[in-house]
């Protein structure tokens, strides 16, 4: 692995793993080039074999930024051939967290900016320290908000989108959650128990189905409503070649029982 992108894992015990990345170049402010993004990449590519792993949270090194855009001095004099395969590297890190197989959290503890606020797009969850920083500056050094900007008029609708990307504003993180790019908004202090309360909702769900859930939410995404709703009825199917439904179904039903009885 790289030493841009520092990985580590906590064992939930039989409930599996928890894959925690960092994004480490604070002397940048988290800033990534091509190294970084491949190192990205390839991380996340081979943590999606890792049939023990039940989520993943990636965050920024230190207290002031999540990820600052890519790196400009790098970008700088990059031929057009030459930023054809950057900006494809930026489209390739970011599709390996969307086709992850389990739920990716951005723990956003900083600047987000540019790359960075494509990547956190890319995520599944977002949660955001009330002194984080987000915007898409890329018009103020030349260069259109391209690649996985795309996800965002669908996370904050067109107009909010349009701002952002014309003007190239930071925004500070009330905006970013009253316009629902942030799902939750927290103290510094609290992040980690933002993204815990998370992680431990989902390890209530079950191995397998949570893994269905994932590749239905991008089946929602790209297909219209009546073959997203076949898509939820193929799912549901394959949840049962399994005895995950029944052991789970059977769980709650004793648990229900358990907790009736007890109140008698």
């Amino acid at each position: 692995m790289s030493d841009l992108l520092l990985t580590r894992f906590d064992d939930r015990g039989d409930a599996g793993r928890i894959a925690h990345l960092t994004v480490n170049n604070p002397a940048r402010r988290n800033a990534l080039g091509i190294a970084g993004k491949r190192a990205i990449a390839a991380t996340f590519d081979k943590l999606a074999q890792d049939e023990t792993l039940r989520a993943a949270v990636i965050t920024g090194a230190g207290d002031k930024s999540f990820i600052a855009g890519a790196d400009i001095h790098e970008m700088k004099d990059l031929s057009p051939e030459e930023a054809e395969v950057e900006h494809t590297l930026t489209h390739v890190a970011n599709e390996a967290i969307r086709a992850f197989p389990v739920p990716v959290i951005a723990r956003i503890n900083g600047y987000c900016l540019g790359f960075g606020m494509e990547l956190a797009a890319a995520c599944d969850l977002r949660v955001g320290a009330d002194t984080a920083k987000f915007g898409m500056p890329e018009v103020r050094v030349g260069v259109p908000s391209g690649m996985e900007a795309v996800l965002l008029p669908k996370l904050v609708g067109w107009g909010k989108a349009a701002e952002l990307v014309y003007t190239g504003d930071i925004i500070d993180a009330a905006e970013a959650y009253r316009i629902g790019f942030l799902q939750k908004l927290v103290p510094a202090a609290e992040l980690d128990a933002a993204v815990e309360q998370w992680l431990a909702s989902i390890l209530l769900g079950g191995k397998r189905v949570m893994r269905l859930q994932k590749t239905l939410l991008r089946d929602w995404e790209r297909l219209p409503v009546e073959d997203g709703i076949w898509a939820g009825i193929r799912a549901c199917v394959e949840s049962r070649r399994t005895d995950e439904p029944k052991r789970m179904m059977e769980a709650f039903i004793n648990r229900k029982t358990h907790f009736a009885a007890n109140k008698k």
